[in-house]
């Protein structure tokens, strides 16, 4: 099957986007078990949601967050792409603290 690209823009300081993605996939691992690893800016999620298998990456770029997931097939391609993009466009509005964010998701 193939991948799900996806691009967040951020305006962000890089060291703030990464802390906020890093969030966002603490967020996933607790209420969806999708696991997460790093390696310096860039990270793998691998995991389980709503009986979608997520097997992706995704880097911390200056300027935006980019990265793939495995496609979850035409029915669900179009809801997959709006979720990712909606949740990294939270996590990254430079107009909300993420403390706010991940109060709202409590």
């Amino acid at each position: 099957m193939g991948m799900l690209k996806f691009e967040v823009p951020s305006t962000l300081p890089i060291e703030d986007s990464k802390k906020r993605v890093e969030a966002l996939l603490s967020y996933w691992n607790r209420k969806y078990g999708i696991t997460s690893s790093w390696n310096g800016l860039k990270a793998q999620m691998k995991g389980k949601a709503v009986g979608v298998t997520i097997d992706g990456n995704l880097e911390v770029l200056a300027n935006k967050i980019a990265g793939e997931a495995s496609d979850p097939g035409m029915l669900l391609r179009g809801q997959a792409q709006k979720y990712l993009t909606r949740k990294f466009g939270e996590y990254l509005d430079a107009r909300r603290s993420l403390e706010d964010i991940t109060r709202a998701e409590d």
